[in-house]
């Protein structure tokens, strides 16, 4: 595969940062697929100053693009150009205030459910259930298992691409289902989270019913996760199903035997592969049904 280069002098065209920049870095490996292009610089902030100043220094025709641990994303395999941020360490820390947790953007769902088991907090088990972090759960209002952000998040830190710092309520936010009206160059950097005081053992429990329905009927091969949202009055692994799509390949790609809403890595698949899997998904459903299915995952970047 044909890397990336990056533009004659881009660093040197960019803001010198606390943090740390790379050019033409790898991002495929970094995805749940494993597999993508580079990122044509990749920066990874010190703290929420240090982004700040970067995104308010950068040149106005800089693409920015934010990318977690690489959940619920399709990194095409010609790459992303311009700036691919991840917000990894002085991003990922969590404490407890009362009955309130705070997550940094970069912490995973996981571990914020965890956190809050070893306070007694209850109400935030649902997030055991979602993969990626804290901050890719706002683009889409992230939900599983009986739980979504919209509901239990009281207030939001977010930067904008001219380096402006925000704190906002999920009412501006204009959370729904699977929705944000956030402004799109938005780069969430933490949330504040109700929590209710709990049982220990309870709250245990409800997590490990999570990791079993888990297993229990989704693959833990290659994936990205849910691929589709439900339509209205759906459920789209039914629709895809009923379309003849399960065990259904493009090359190195296949539709999930365990759960036909998930696509999988079989060991070779290109980026390409998956979304041409994808797409064809969405042909035969709506050839089906009538139908159209809209993407969960995020395709990033530029076709080889």
């Amino acid at each position: 595969m044909m890397a990336l280069q990056a533009r004659p002098h881009l660093i040197d065209r960019l803001p010198k940062p606390r943090g740390r920049l790379t050019a033409d870095a790898p991002l495929g490996q970094q995805t749940w697929f494993a597999t993508g292009g580079p990122a044509e610089v990749l920066f990874r902030p010190a703290d929420v100053e240090d982004l700040a100043a970067f995104l308010g220094a950068l040149p106005a025709d800089m693409p920015v693009t934010v990318l977690g641990v690489g959940s619920n994303v399709i990194v095409r395999d010609g790459g992303i150009r311009g700036v691919v941020i991840r917000l990894l360490r002085g991003f990922t820390g969590i404490s407890v205030e009362g009955y309130e947790v705070v997550a940094g953007a970069g912490a995973p769902d996981l571990n914020v459910a965890l956190t809050a088991r070893e306070h007694s907090l209850a109400g935030l088990e649902f997030l055991s259930g979602i993969p990626g972090t804290v901050g890719g759960a706002f683009p889409t209002n992230a939900g599983a298992y009986g739980g979504e952000l919209a509901e239990v998040l009281i207030s939001a830190q977010a930067v904008d691409r001219a380096g402006r710092i925000f704190t906002v309520t999920p009412k501006e936010l204009g959370l729904s289902y699977r929705h944000s009206d956030a402004p799109a160059d938005w780069i969430f950097t933490s949330a504040r989270l109700r929590a209710a005081p709990g049982d220990q053992l309870a709250i245990t429990r409800r997590i490990n019913e999570i990791d079993g329905a888990r297993a229990d009927s989704q693959p833990r091969s290659r994936t990205g996760g849910s691929t589709f949202a439900n339509p209205p009055g759906h459920k789209a692994w039914e629709l895809i199903d009923a379309a003849g799509c399960r065990g259904l390949k493009v090359g190195g790609a296949q539709v999930s035997e365990k759960h036909t809403n998930f696509l999988i890595n079989t060991g070779a698949a290109t980026a390409s592969d998956i979304e041409k899997l994808g797409e064809e998904v969405r042909r035969r459903v709506f050839d089906k049904s009538g139908v159209r299915l809209e993407w969960e995952i995020r395709r990033l970047g530029e076709f080889q």
